[in-house]
């Protein structure tokens, strides 16, 4: 069936609504021709045209995207770009070099970004404090022991609370263990990704609203929009879980639907409620259980639900009724702050393959891809991003040989089978969450 504007849906509920309005570009009409094209406006594609723009900074590279620059996955996941990652289960010796790989893209996207926030002013709430790892059930204790043990093996530095200390630090009594990893970043992801969007070098035209409905190859690539279309060299898909739409990956990932909550600005003495610290992030040591913020311009944001609903985003109505998980998952955590009321609720969809791998490389002569990042896309996904660029020009560094090290993806069977097996493959996250949901 052919693509149309249609498949690429958005809503108005994401933290783009925390900010002020953006006007955004026209969408593209018309011929073009162009030396280089990158199809998605994320971390992954913002990374991807800066880099090829300092490369070639006389060619113009065009940058589109199907909705406006922050209303996609970079623009709503929970704002925490990783250095470590944690990986569940007892540490594997046989691993060892894959965590360590892993984790040196998380830190190649972190020294990428950093500069271009610093450089250009971008005004998204960058806390470089790292993040709290937390346990409070039988499930996510075991994890905490087994996280420490990584942490220890690797030479990670860290800092391990008990339940008197979290509660001291953070203002709820939940958790029982947890550690704090202080590499790591904490950011507003609408306007880190506005931030990128608006500092673009001048050689590259960005082009939003502008959905890319098909892609024939060949000597060179032609892609076909609503009112245009475009004959370019190279191309490069930075879509994530919708590369599918355009017939890359398929069957090699799928999209997992997330829902959460933001409170109002909280007073002062609400804010003094809370513990010591007055800007925090923790993230559950059950795959399943809750991300928590509380942010720098004061507000708490709770996300707790993962479903399949095949890679699209919640209706008002079924977000409406996931707000009540999360209404519930918060006055457990701070009873204090019962009658603090939501602001609003939005959902977002990540990227996941079977095996929680990465996708980078060569799809044919002229069409490049990266995305796939289970969740950690803030900083992979800004290396992937430059790797690929630097990849596509013949370039070799020990990024690109990182990210070529991803294991291959495990197939998924096509529909309905897919849909049967991604309801299961997403719900077994939530099985034994127990407190930390």
């Amino acid at each position: 069936m052919a693509l149309s504007a249609q498949n690429f849906p958005t809503d108005n509920h994401g933290w783009a609504e925390l900010l002020p309005v953006r006007v955004p570009t026209k969408p593209l009409n018309g011929s073009h021709r162009a030396p280089w094209v990158v199809v998605g406006a994320g971390v992954t594609g913002l990374s991807c045209a800066r880099r090829l723009a300092e490369r070639h900074p006389g060619d113009e590279i065009i940058l589109l995207d199907a909705r406006v620059v922050g209303q996609g996955a970079s623009g709503r996941n929970s704002g925490y770009a990783v250095s470590t990652s944690q990986f569940s289960g007892p540490y594997d010796d046989k691993q060892t070099d894959n965590y360590k790989r892993v984790n040196r893209i998380n830190q190649s996207g972190l020294d990428l970004l950093k500069p271009q926030v610093q450089d250009n002013s971008i005004a998204c709430q960058w806390q470089e404090d790292g993040f709290f790892h937390t346990a409070a059930d039988t499930k996510s204790l075991r994890e905490y022991n087994h996280f420490l043990n990584y942490l220890d093996h690797l030479d990670i530095e860290h800092k391990a609370h008990d339940r008197d200390e979290l509660t001291d630090l953070l203002g709820t009594g939940l958790y029982k263990s947890g550690v704090h990893v202080p590499n790591g970043v904490l950011l507003q992801p609408a306007a880190l990704v506005h931030g990128l969007a608006d500092s673009l070098p001048s050689n590259v035209k960005l082009y939003e609203q502008s959905p890319v409905l098909k892609i024939i190859e060949g000597a060179q690539v032609k892609l076909q929009l609503e009112k245009g279309d475009i004959t370019a060299d190279k191309v490069f898909i930075a879509t994530n879980y919708e590369a599918p739409k355009l017939g890359f990956i398929k069957r090699h990932v799928i999209g997992s639907t997330l829902s959460g909550s933001f409170t109002r600005k909280l007073t002062e003495e609400e804010l003094n409620s809370l513990g010591r610290l007055k800007k925090w992030g923790v993230l559950s040591l059950h795959s399943g259980g809750a991300t928590v913020r509380l942010t720098l311009d004061g507000r708490i944001s709770l996300r707790n639900t993962a479903e399949y609903h095949g890679a699209a985003l919640m209706s008002d109505t079924l977000l409406a009724r996931r707000q009540a998980i999360h209404r519930a998952a918060f006055d457990k955590r701070f009873p204090q702050l019962a009658h603090v009321p939501f602001e609003f609720s939005w959902s977002g969809v990540e990227g996941i393959s079977q095996n929680f791998t990465n996708f980078f490389g060569k799809q044919s002569d002229n069409v490049f891809l990266a995305g796939g990042y289970n969740g950690s896309g803030v900083s992979r996904g800004t290396a992937f991003g430059a790797a690929l660029a630097d990849y596509a020009n013949g370039g070799q560094s020990a990024l690109i040989n990182d990210c070529l090290a991803s294991a291959p993806a495990s197939w998924i069977p096509p529909r309905p089978i897919l849909d049967i097996g991604a309801f299961f493959k997403v719900k077994t996250r939530f099985i034994g969450v127990g407190l930390d949901r």
